[in-house]
């Protein structure tokens, strides 16, 4: 066997002589000299390599030995704790000794960060709290503020009192001065009635007089209310335009024959059936009814005064259109009272004011009227809404429908003026239709006074009736209305504290007091106190405090007894009770 050259013998690794795996066995020592052998033999290169000093450089897995529990030995359970509990001495470093030292700065750091949100959550909670009981007080404060106090709504009570006292003295005094307007239009309703009717038995000849004087009168007036109230358009109704017909034919152009024709036909036609159909009524005590009444009437009176009731020679020397009509034989040009006349030339007046009303009234004033402002077409297509015409009318295009009320309203002035020829030459026939007119006038009247001013009054009591009422009850509606907002209060107050819901009880039974109500209840049964809910309204001249209005049964209130004295509440109620009896005995 061939030694080595260098001499040199290998040194085995520390863990070559304790671990061991399974499938080796322990190397006994002909074993260790039988394998050095070709470790011998291997070339000296590689045998220098191979027996180099160990280091303390890690080992490849490959290198280490098993650690199985099947090694036999005394230190084999010690060394598997040590190496599964910490690393092996060549793999240790500085960085894992000081790894020992980081866990209790952890733990540290993690109680600092539980300790701060601990903090945190109580801080926020005392902030929720202070902001919960700031926002109850402040709802608490807002809700004493909102009731008032017995005094304030003592106060308050007094002041709607005499604001409806003044109210009601306003009104009155209006009532007063239409009142009296009504009674002066009344007398002189009545006294135009009389001298008309006079005049027409006794002065004929002085009617035309009588008339000119009424419309200069009743026309300036009437022109200032409508363009005051809004219905000037009124005002350029056919009615009118006759009217000043009439006035140039008796005063202007006496002689024009087919002028008296037109206004006659006009005014026996259209005007007087107008009182039907408008409802013109005979009320006295209306100013405007009256003078819608004469406008309408007045003119077929004065015509029948100057056609048949004056004599022959004043109507030919005043009048000599209606002298020559009444005297021209049939057949001659100037015979203008046959039917076909008088249809001709009234309609060509007739025709002139329905143009003039379309152009200036329906088309250059649509704007206003579509606005609201009333016309004779706006008012019949409203009245007559629930009649067979106006229905047939309004179920028209709305372009169609102006051109309908004014081709019925033609065929309505013609049918009207076919019997005037027959006014015109027949006296009794004439003063007969006059009646008749006027006596449907008398009867629209009489269902004004009875059916519509009637209930007017009645309304008007109920009203009053209604507002004394009002002033009986209107503390009593006020203090429900104010026990509603303490009870609310106390509600919200029994929150904050015991202090604030003593103050509302306090304000609750004060305000019950007042309104009678905790009089009520405490004597309920009993005679004397009778009515105490309404013998506890305050006068208006009262400048005591609410505390002294209130009277017997409050308690205490506002902090002070009221109460105490039994002495007075005896002599109160003595007093109290001979007043009773003195009104018994009256």
């Amino acid at each position: 066997m061939a030694e080595p050259d260098n001499g040199r013998i290998p040194i085995p690794s520390p863990k070559s002589e304790v671990a061991s795996t399974d499938s080796e066995a322990v190397p006994t020592p002909s074993e260790t000299e039988s394998s050095s052998t070709p470790i011998d033999a291997s070339p000296p290169e590689e045998h220098a390599a191979t027996m180099d000093t160990p280091t303390l450089a890690p080992t490849s897995p490959e290198s280490r030995l098993s650690r199985n529990p099947s090694f036999s030995g005394s230190s084999s359970t010690y060394q598997e704790d040590w190496d599964s509990n910490f690393p092996p001495l060549d793999r240790l470093t500085v960085l894992d000794l000081l790894d020992n030292f980081t866990l209790p700065q952890q733990l540290e750091k993690l109680q600092k960060g539980i300790t701060a949100q601990t903090e945190k959550v109580r801080k926020s909670r005392e902030a929720f709290n202070n902001k919960s009981r700031q926002a109850r007080e402040r709802m608490v404060d807002e809700w004493r503020r909102r009731v008032p106090s017995a005094e304030e709504q003592l106060d308050r009570y007094r002041k709607r009192m005499r604001t409806s006292v003044e109210k009601l003295g306003k009104r009155w005094n209006d009532t007063k001065a239409i009142t009296l307007r009504e009674k002066i239009s009344f007398i002189f309703g009545v006294m135009n009635i009389f001298i008309s009717g006079y005049l027409i038995g006794g002065w004929p000849e002085y009617m035309h007089w009588w008339y000119t004087v009424q419309i200069l009168y009743f026309m300036p007036i009437r022109f200032y209310t409508y363009h005051k109230r809004g219905y000037h358009y009124f005002l350029a109704d056919l009615c009118y335009f006759v009217n000043f017909l009439l006035l140039l034919s008796l005063w202007v152009f006496p002689k024009s024959k087919r002028l008296f024709t037109a206004v006659y036909c006009l005014a026996f036609g259209n005007n007087a059936v107008a009182i039907i159909m408008w409802r013109n009524s005979l009320v006295f005590h209306s100013f405007d009814k009256v003078t819608s009444l004469f406008i309408h009437i007045m003119p077929c009176a004065t015509l029948h005064c100057i056609v048949h009731l004056i004599e022959t020679e004043y109507q030919k020397e005043r009048f000599p259109a209606i002298y020559t009509i009444q005297h021209s034989p049939a057949g001659s040009p100037t015979a203008y009272a046959n039917v076909i006349s008088m249809l001709a030339w009234s309609t060509i007046p007739y025709a002139i004011w329905q143009l003039s009303y379309y152009f200036f009234i329906t088309v250059r004033r649509r704007e206003k009227i579509a606005a609201g402002r009333p016309t004779s077409f706006t008012w019949l297509r409203q009245s007559y809404s629930k009649v067979w015409i106006g229905k047939i009318v309004l179920g028209l295009p709305s372009a169609l429908q102006e051109p309908a009320f004014m081709l019925i309203q033609y065929t309505y002035a013609v049918l009207t003026m076919l019997p005037c020829s027959l006014w015109f030459y027949y006296r009794w026939a004439s003063g007969g239709f006059l009646l008749v007119v006027f006596i449907w006038s008398v009867y629209n009247g009489a269902t004004y006074y009875i059916d519509v001013f009637g209930k007017r009054f009645q309304k008007e009591l109920e009203a009053m009736r209604a507002e004394v009422a009002k002033w009986q009850n209107e503390h009593d509606m006020l203090m429900g209305s104010g026990e509603g907002m303490m009870s609310m209060s106390e509600g919200v107050g029994s929150v904050s504290g015991d202090h604030g819901g003593e103050e509302n009880k306090k304000s609750s039974s004060l305000g019950e007091n007042i309104s009678g109500k905790g009089l009520d209840e405490r004597h309920e049964g009993d005679d004397e106190e009778e009515g105490s809910g309404v013998d506890n309204i305050p006068l208006l001249n009262d400048e005591r405090p609410a505390a002294a209005v209130v009277g017997k049964g409050m308690g205490v209130a506002t902090g002070v007894e009221v109460g105490g004295d039994e002495g007075a509440r005896d002599v109160a109620r003595e007093r109290r009770s001979e007043g009773k009896q003195g009104r018994g005995g009256l």
